[in-house]
């Protein structure tokens, strides 16, 4: 892909002003660490980083996933609060991993690299942005903390399939609020053309039933720890081309 390829620099290392004491702290990502912390960090990243750039986008809608997971963990909208807290917890900790990452200078997993890559690209709109950090973390992310949350709770992932569809249910009415949102109005719709035929080509609720399979397939295979890495590779890998694709440049 040589065209695609000349429009992305290397992995960017600023995503937040150089500060003292440091204004976006790493939250541990062990389960003694809360859901507050890890909305106090998103908030902080939120506070640093320019409106416009990709990686703010994003947080910002992560950020309103995860206020409304606490939110209805707190008031019992899931059964088994514990089982929730803990997914949202580890699936919260791939994403700050990724950050972590960057910001230490070492390269995130493959399905982040889009993003942190195009994040300051003019030609790349803000639904794409969103949209690009919802597919790396919905399609590799949740995977693997279906599985870190099953070690951590000794239980099956059939057992956590409740709190799965739940929070699934969740991302997919938010992501048809932020399509609105964030979509160019009436008046721009020849010049969006290009965009609705690209974003109509991903769909939450396929990357999300494609995630419970490819869960389930890496729970079976934890005893197998070399083909367990090589699926986890390679997921990783498609789903990062899924989020270049989604981050195509586009004409304004």
């Amino acid at each position: 892909m040589p065209q695609l390829e000349q429009f992305i620099p290397p992995v960017d290392t600023a995503l937040v002003p150089p500060v003292d004491p440091p204004l976006v702290p790493v939250v541990d990502t062990a389960l003694d660490a809360s859901v507050h912390d890890v909305i106090a960090r998103m908030r902080a990243l939120d506070a640093a980083l320019p409106p416009h750039d990709g990686v703010a986008v994003f947080n910002r809608v992560y950020l309103a996933v995860t206020q409304e997971v606490d939110l209805r963990i707190d008031t019992g909208g899931f059964p088994d609060a514990q089982a929730a807290r803990t997914l949202d917890l580890r699936f919260a900790a791939r994403y700050l991993v990724a950050l972590d990452a960057v910001l230490a200078d070492r390269r995130p997993p493959a399905c982040w690299r889009p993003l942190f890559q195009m994040r300051r690209h003019p030609g790349v709109r803000p639904l794409q942005f969103a949209l690009a950090g919802i597919n790396a973390h919905i399609g590799h992310d949740l995977a693997l903390a279906v599985v870190d949350a099953c070690c951590d709770l000794g239980c099956e992932p059939a057992d956590l399939e409740d709190e799965y569809e739940r929070v699934g249910d969740l991302l997919v009415a938010l992501e048809e609020r932020i399509r609105e949102e964030l979509m160019p109005g009436p008046d721009l719709l020849q010049i969006a053309d290009p965009l609705t035929h690209l974003l109509g080509s991903w769909s939450l609720e396929r990357a999300r039933d494609a995630t419970w399979t490819a869960a389930r397939a890496l729970w079976a295979l934890r005893r197998l720890p070399d083909v367990a890495e090589e699926f986890t590779e390679r997921l990783d890998t498609a789903v990062g081309f899924a989020g270049r694709m989604l981050l195509t440049p586009l004409r304004d």
